[in-house]
């Protein structure tokens, strides 16, 4: 279906737009107003003296210094309540951006390296889920991330502590620190996630080298790459992305935070699609990066010469990427096409 939308309808037209949203750090969606109430909750000293410092700090100028304070954040969550909590409220706003499903990123070894067990962390996070469903109309999956700044063998301790509950996440992902960490490091935690039935991604190519998307490909055998916009420096793997159908999950303001490109206008978004790449558009952690999902659309949109004609290819992309059903699939594309007729 063919859709022409105005100019100067566009804004109106990507808020509206159904979508799903595969790349967002739960963690990553703690506004500072939550962080401090939750510490307050929790009798947590944190090391910025009200809201305003502390949103003042999020001046990044790479990954790591991002991480510094996202751990620092992640101190506040002690208990189930605050999980349900922290998702809920993502929730909310992901519905107000007409957002049907979501695939969420966990980071166990972020809570059970401060005492929190995996327990409470999987059921606040699971009572959110079946609330949103419940009361938002939106479907939502569990990703377990590994941390790759720490070692494999801490990240096969995760798997092992997740392995009564994994009938409840659909599969593993790989985050943190990029730079000196390559996929590599992972390749048999990987491997014995994939014999659990568990579905694989990884972040690679953010700030790392296009080498690391292809070894999060060959080595770990993932389905979808996070991030994934260092591939056009590569014109074979940019080839390979296309022909064999693997998702990039993009984050532009995220992109942008963190100096991977110097002004959006730079952004490699469309010269992905352009290949004919299934990218799709998330926030990542839009507590800390400007802006949820339709602030991401919005000021990419803006800044490139993307029409109606690859927002509607943004979205279906981002149905056909994620983890459900066939049929969870079509209702989503359903969707879509009705918008999308609506709109024409």
């Amino acid at each position: 279906m063919n859709v022409s939308v105005p100019r100067e309808r566009l804004p109106e037209f990507l808020r509206g737009l159904p979508k799903a949203e595969l790349h967002i750090h739960i963690e990553g969606s703690l506004e500072p107003e939550l962080i401090f109430a939750l510490a307050e909750r929790n009798g947590v000293r944190l090391p910025y003296p009200d809201i305003e410092a502390l949103r003042a700090a999020y001046a990044f100028t790479d990954l790591q210094s991002f991480l510094d304070i996202y751990y620092a954040g992640a101190s506040v969550l002690r208990g189930e309540n605050d999980f349900h909590d922290m998702a809920w409220a993502y929730f909310q706003r992901a519905h107000a951006d007409h957002v049907i499903h979501a695939e969420l990123f966990f980071d166990p070894q972020t809570h059970t390296e401060r005492g929190v067990g995996y327990t409470t962390v999987l059921r606040g996070l699971r009572r959110a889920m079946a609330r949103a469903e419940a009361e938002l109309g939106i479907s939502s999956e569990l990703i377990l991330c590994f941390l790759r700044h720490l070692s494999e063998d801490a990240a096969f301790a995760t798997l092992e502590e997740a392995r009564p509950h994994l009938d409840q996440i659909v599969g593993v992902g790989l985050d943190s620190s990029e730079l000196g960490h390559p996929p590599e490091k992972f390749a048999r935690v990987f491997s014995e996630a994939r014999r659990l039935g568990l579905r694989a991604v990884a972040h690679a190519g953010e700030e790392g080298p296009p080498e690391y998307i292809r070894s999060a490909l060959d080595v770990l055998k993932v389905e979808r790459i996070d991030h994934g916009v260092q591939a056009v420096k590569d014109p074979a793997l940019l080839r390979r992305l296309a022909l064999e159908r693997i998702p990039l999950t993009v984050c532009p303001l995220s992109n942008l935070k963190l100096c991977v490109f110097p002004a959006m206008a730079q952004h490699t978004l469309k010269q992905l699609l352009d290949a004919g790449v299934v990218a799709t558009i998330n926030s990542d952690d839009p507590a800390y990066f400007g802006g949820y999902m339709n602030q991401n659309w919005l000021e990419t949109f803006a800044a490139l010469p993307l029409d109606a004609g690859h927002a509607r290819t943004l979205a279906a992309n981002s149905f056909e990427a994620s983890f459900v059903g066939a049929e969870r699939k079509r209702a989503m594309q359903d969707r879509l096409d009705a918008y999308l007729a609506r709109a024409h």
